[in-house]
């Protein structure tokens, strides 16, 4: 957009004595006449530039015009490169890297002491479905897919809000015209996405989750896991959510969302966790586990 071009261009005059058009039109990654219009924009708008012709001439902002950038300390200007570039590892473009170079009014040295990388193995998983939503979102427009769910594989389409990074993945969360509810959906089970017709927004509630997986329909298991596990399951669900026996096993009570993946859950940790109750999930999940022996036993 032009007017992120005017304030990159004037923020990289007010940290640099000089530039020349050819250097700001390959930053920008436009013409030099567009650039040159762009300076006489922002002329107009009273910014006292200066431009010199001839060998070591440019272009630089009158001595003594300042912009009071003293709003952010320090600190609080590199968490937002941190969170910019976390951004970035999932663009395809350079947009955010552009709204760095916009803040890089002040001479803040670089920090690279967080490193925020919310990209997949293979970015090009999300990266350009992140792009197309962004998109959908900012233009209030229907998106219509194809989604993979442990139920079923059907056709979808929703209002879209929010994206979404949650659990180490990216999700979409909107309005399902299909359910006329709020829903949330994986991008890396979403296929054939494409935009649709214009939306208008409605009054959206707001976005909470926490970290027990609380949904809507869910259902509530508890289940004793082997201390061996202690570190996975403090990764799933933290610390301060389960409870221990003298012997150090760990007791947790937690919520999911249907009883496939809740099974394919458990089924990952094989004798270091057994679900003790309700008594219904307890035997369901025996009688899954006698067909599964029986099967490789007839192979």
């Amino acid at each position: 957009m032009k007017i992120d071009r005017l304030i990159g261009i004037l923020c990289i005059l007010l940290q640099q004595d000089k530039i020349t058009s050819a250097e700001l039109a390959e930053r920008f990654e436009v013409s030099r006449r567009t650039i040159l219009r762009d300076i006489d924009d922002l002329c107009k708008a009273g910014i006292p530039i200066v431009a010199q012709q001839g060998m070591g001439g440019g272009i630089s902002v009158m001595e003594g015009y300042k912009i009071d950038t003293s709003l952010l300390s320090e600190d609080e200007i590199k968490a937002i490169f941190a969170g910019l570039q976390g951004l970035d590892s999932v663009n395809l473009s350079n947009h955010y890297h552009t709204i760095t170079d916009k803040l890089s009014c002040r001479n803040i040295p670089e920090d690279d002491s967080i490193i925020i990388d919310l990209s997949m193995w293979d970015k090009n998983a999300v990266a350009p479905k992140i792009e197309l939503i962004r998109t959908a979102i900012n233009a209030h427009r229907e998106l219509s897919f194809r989604y993979y769910s442990p139920k079923c594989t059907e056709q979808r389409n929703i209002e879209p809000y929010r994206l979404i990074f949650q659990w180490s993945s990216w999700y979409v969360w909107g309005y399902c015209l299909k359910r006329s509810d709020y829903r949330m959906f994986k991008l890396t089970r979403m296929t054939e996405i494409s935009t649709e017709k214009e939306f208008s927004p409605r009054d959206i509630p707001d976005y909470t989750c926490d970290k027990l997986r609380h949904t809507k329909g869910e259902i509530s298991v508890t289940v004793r896991f082997d201390k061996s596990v202690k570190w996975r399951i403090i990764d799933d669900f933290g610390r301060e959510n389960f409870t221990e026996d003298e012997h150090g096993n760990i007791f947790l009570t937690f919520t999911w969302s249907d009883i496939p993946s809740l099974y394919s859950y458990i089924l990952g940790f094989g004798t270091a966790a057994e679900i003790i109750k309700p008594q219904e999930y307890r035997d369901e999940f025996h009688s899954l586990l006698k067909n599964i022996s029986e099967f490789y036993s007839q192979r």
